[in-house]
């Protein structure tokens, strides 16, 4: 049996209308962009009436609406006019009479309504006639405080109107109602319900616009012509006092406020931030000084002026932690438990300002971190390097645009405590310009008798930094102002050996390349002889970074592999590299077999480690003149000249052949830069062998300076001077009688793979290397463990 419906209910497409209602009698603009409503309207002109229904959602958000998201009472309307547009159809649509929907369904893309024609009852009586004279009454007096009445002409309109429910749609869109009290507005069945709405939104609009209207004539009375900034201020002013809020800030304002009332501050502090704070309120957000303003109101409660984090003075703890992330280095972790076992005696001593020197890579600022960590302390990082406004340091002044706190105090700031340690890396790669010195700001920064109270420009409020761990790093101190060096404790950290690489690699490079790559311990096995083949032939550096990055390689091409489907090498074997790593990069260090006169072998310090280098002489035929070619600095020249002249003093004494012939001095590799007075040494042994005619031993290498009187004084690099040598397969080192201590530093293995000569003069040098050159015999080897083993070369 079929559903029986009255004679007047048609079936129409439905618009639904999101936060706007369309009344009766009434034309209005719609813009469609969701494809349900394009559908509709399509649907709606295609039909010969042009005839559609209107219901307003009760969620605006919703994109699909369903039979409960629409209200139960819509507008029959009908297309006066439409255009489509790329996205979006326009239309005019005009409301002919309130229907009330029974049903909704889909019909062909686009929702249709079953609605019924739902005319609102008419009340005639004195309750009506009053109502309606009050709503006349009522626009005619809004119509002088509200722009948009004044533009729409109500009194005229209201003239030709005789419908009352015609007369409350008219008002209800010249109020501009938003969707929920319009839908209200719609719905109300009765034409008393409706007018009793009306004039309950009606009265209210009224009393909201005549109050802005006398709070706007209250600040025009008190301002006159000031600006228009100071017109909206005291506008607001006059909202507050009305809202009762006259005490009251912005929000903004407020916040500081709490925030300065919460904060640990010294007396001065927060009296400075009370003062910025009262002035600040009468600032106008427009104004340029108020995020100036604010920004520092805001630094001033985040600075951490009393909060400290509690060292961990446990040695045994702080020993452990460091020898979990680091291999060695016993005299760094000697000097920062020296440090706990002071504070555990005296919390009040003041922080060290250390300055970690060596080259790439060997972990100085990953010391730095397990500091940190060993102490209990919040680890902050900023690079130095390039650095060439000093205001990067100090802060901007805030009278700039785009003025910043400096990046110490930043960094405090970050770190959220008094005592964080803060690492300044590449301090010998700062610059120097216009904008002023940077080195010069770290002299008050990096002094415990004046960063006490450093006074940052942007804060221009002292901050104690003296809690502070500052720790520096360096590849060389050549760069570093020695004002500046003055301040700081340099510990050096030289490069590693093969040897200690490998145990690093063993410990802690393998097994982080390993979790990174989500392997187990059983998918990555590298053997010890496999790790020692990629550090000779793969890498050639002082620290272990290219180390680190190949290890991480071959973790990526297991991890490959097992992603493949294909089984994963039980363990890593030498022979697998080359089709993992591609071909060596570099060959074994050879010493060169046998040496012609005028040849000998030097050793060098390099930012990357030692180096072998070799001296070449060869005679010329011009008398006395000394040609000099391999990039060679004007320290290193300087050291040639005294070579041959010194050579030229002793030639009668040493036998020497036409001692006053020209030589040309070439030292390989000639692209690479040369400097340093260390290969004194090795050039005088190269002309003293040139002049005399004898060769010079190829498995003893030599450093030391020398002097026009025949003394060889102390070098630095030697660690990495004598890893070379060992690298190289060199049997014998010539050091300085003077550098005798520096072999402390060196690994046990290291001492006694080598036999190490030392040398006060030239003499000693030459007997040691030109066999047979002088009468007496060779200089004393060193007793010890390191000359008890020798290694034989060629």
């Amino acid at each position: 049996m079929s559903e029986q419906t009255p004679a007047d209910t048609v079936t129409l497409p439905l618009f639904p209308l999101r936060n706007i209602v369309l009344f009766p009698h009434m034309a209005a603009p719609f813009s469609a962009g969701r494809r349900l409503s394009i559908a509709t309207l399509e649907a709606a002109a295609a039909s010969e009436d042009k005839q559609f229904v209107t219901a307003t959602q009760r969620d605006a958000t919703v994109e699909s609406p369903g039979p409960d998201d629409l209200s139960a009472f819509g507008t029959r309307a009908a297309i006066k006019r439409l255009a489509r547009a790329e996205e979006t159809v326009e239309v005019i649509v005009e409301g002919l009479e309130r229907v009330h929907i029974d049903a909704v369904e889909q019909a062909d893309g686009h929702l249709a309504a079953r609605v019924t024609p739902a005319p609102v009852t008419l009340e005639p009586g004195p309750e009506a006639d009053a109502l309606q004279r009050e709503l006349v009454d009522l626009a005619g007096r809004f119509e002088s405080l509200s722009p948009q009445f004044a533009t729409l002409d109500v009194n005229a309109l209201l003239g030709h109107v005789q419908d009352p429910m015609h007369l409350v749609y008219l008002l209800g869109v010249a109020l501009g109602l938003d969707g929920e009290r319009a839908r209200q507005l719609l719905e109300a069945s009765g034409q008393l319900e409706a007018m009793r709405l009306l004039h309950g939104y009606l009265s209210q609009e009224y009393e909201i616009n005549k109050l802005r209207r006398e709070i706007a004539g209250e600040a025009e009375s008190q301002m006159g012509r000031e600006q228009r900034d100071y017109m909206l201020r005291q506008q607001l002013k006059a909202i507050q006092k009305e809202l009762g809020q006259e005490e009251g800030g912005t929000s903004e304002t407020d916040t500081l406020r709490q925030r300065l009332a919460e904060a640990e501050l010294p007396d001065a502090v927060r009296q400075d931030g009370e003062r910025e704070l009262a002035r600040l309120e009468g600032l106008p957000t427009s104004s340029p000084e108020h995020p100036v303003v604010v920004n520092r109101l805001e630094l001033i409660v985040d600075l951490p002026w009393q909060r400290r984090t509690e060292d961990n003075l446990d040695l045994g703890r702080a020993r452990e932690v460091l020898d979990e992330d680091h291999f060695d280095l016993s005299d760094i972790k000697e000097r920062i438990l020296e440090h706990l076992a002071v504070l555990r005696l005296n919390p009040e001593a003041k922080a060290p300002i250390l300055c970690f020197v060596g080259p790439p890579g060997v972990g100085k600022t990953s010391l730095g971190q397990s500091i940190a960590r060993a102490l209990g302390r919040r680890f902050e990082r900023l690079s130095l390097g390039g650095m060439h406004d000093e205001a990067e340091l100090r802060g901007h002044r805030r009278t700039y645009v785009g003025a910043m706190p400096g990046r110490i105090i930043q960094a405090v700031r970050r770190a959220d405590s008094a005592n964080p340690l803060l690492m300044l890396d590449e301090v010998d790669k700062l610059g120097r310009d216009f904008r002023g010195d940077p080195a010069s700001a770290l002299l008050e920064i990096l002094d415990p008798a004046q960063n006490h109270e450093f006074r940052d420009n942007y804060l221009d409020l002292p901050f104690d930094l003296s809690r502070v761990l500052f720790i520096t790093t360096a590849n060389t101190l050549d760069t570093v102002p020695g004002p500046l060096l003055d301040r700081m404790e340099v510990v050096r950290l030289s490069g590693y050996s093969d040897e200690e690489k490998l145990q690093i690699a063993r410990r802690y490079l393998v097994a982080r390349q390993r979790g990174q790559a989500g392997l187990t311990q059983a998918q990555l096995v590298v053997p010890d002889d496999t790790i020692l083949t990629v550090v000779r032939r793969y890498t050639r550096e002082a620290g272990v970074r290219e180390l680190e990055r190949l290890l991480g390689r071959l973790a990526r091409k297991v991890a490959l592999r097992l992603g493949e489907g294909r089984e994963a090498p039980e363990a890593i074997a030498p022979a697998d590299l080359r089709g993992m790593l591609g071909a060596e990069r570099y060959q074994p260090e050879e010493a060169r077999k046998e040496l012609p006169p005028g040849v000998a072998t030097g050793l060098a310090w390099t930012p990357t480690g030692g180096d072998v280098l070799y001296v070449e002489a060869i005679r010329l035929p011009e008398d006395g003149k000394l040609t000099l070619t391999g990039q060679l600095g004007e320290v290193m020249k300087e050291s040639a000249q005294a070579a041959q002249n010194w050579v030229l003093s002793q030639g009668e004494r040493l036998g020497l052949s036409q001692p006053r012939a020209g030589i040309h001095i070439h030292v390989p590799a000639g692209a690479i830069p040369k400097d340093g007075p260390s290969a004194g040494v090795t050039m005088a042994a190269a002309v003293a062998s040139l002049y005399s005619g004898r060769p010079t031993r190829s498995d003893t290498a030599m450093t030391g300076e020398i002097t026009l009187s025949g003394l060889v004084l102390p070098v630095g690099g030697i660690k990495e001077k004598v890893l070379a040598a060992r690298r190289a397969g060199l049997a014998r080192v010539v050091l300085p009688q003077r550098n005798r201590s520096d072999l402390d530093d060196l690994p046990e293995e290291v001492r006694e793979d080598l036999e190490f000569l030392f040398a006060e003069r030239i003499d000693d040098v030459l007997r040691a290397v030109v066999p047979d050159l002088l009468a007496e015999t060779a200089g004393t080897p060193a007793k010890g463990p390191f000359s008890e083993q020798r290694q034989s070369v060629g």
